[in-house]
């Protein structure tokens, strides 16, 4: 009897202890998933963060390439600009070459006389005597150059560029016009877009 007492005693005291075990593991187990799992998103949290500031940081540099295409004197463009808006409004007169009145060559050449720079009489003369450029490399005080206004064939007009937009190739230039005289104008305008020639660069 005291055997079968004691032997039941044992196998409790035994089961319990099993028990206790097993929650002991388990309890202390579930700490460290939890901590590799919490380890592994804060790698993939640091890993797409780091992409995201690459991203950001190649975008910063964009700045350095812009304005490839501008290396000329800032001076002489805005001396060159200045002039030929004084002579806003002026009167067209045919072979006038200023400075109250102007025909369209004798206005640019006009202008840039005043800088000291002789660019050529006539309009085909400033064309044949200049650099050509590409449209898309137009700058402010670039000559541009059109039909005349009841021709396709030849130039006949020429203009200064005052601003070049390179998203559109749409730019702004001032020129003696037969009718209004010194004004500005927008290479976009159907009379304009349909006569351009082409455009030259004074050196």
């Amino acid at each position: 009897m005291i055997k079968v007492v004691f032997s039941s005693i044992m196998f409790l005291f035994a089961s319990a202890s099993t028990c206790f075990g097993q929650s002991a593991e388990t309890v202390s187990e579930a700490p460290a998933t939890e901590e590799i799992a919490s380890e592994e998103t804060e790698a993939e949290e640091v890993f797409e963060l780091g992409e995201e500031e690459d991203e950001e940081e190649i975008e910063n540099f964009d700045f350095l390439y812009a304005g490839e295409n501008y290396n000329y004197d800032q001076v002489l463009i805005d001396n060159l600009v200045t002039e030929a808006y004084k002579h806003i409004g002026a009167r067209y007169r045919y072979g006038s070459k200023g400075p109250n009145t102007f025909d369209c060559s004798g206005f640019t050449s006009y202008v840039y006389k005043q800088s000291n720079m002789n660019i050529g009489a006539s309009s085909r003369d400033q064309y044949a005597r200049n650099k050509p450029i590409k449209r898309s490399e137009l700058q402010p005080g670039d000559l541009v150059f059109f039909t005349s206004p009841g021709s396709r064939k030849g130039v006949g007009h020429v203009g200064i560029v005052i601003d070049y937009d390179p998203v559109s190739e749409v730019f702004t230039f001032i020129h003696a016009s037969t009718k209004a005289g010194v004004k500005i104008s927008k290479s976009s305008e159907p009379n304009y877009t349909r006569r351009y020639v082409g455009a030259r660069r004074v050196q």
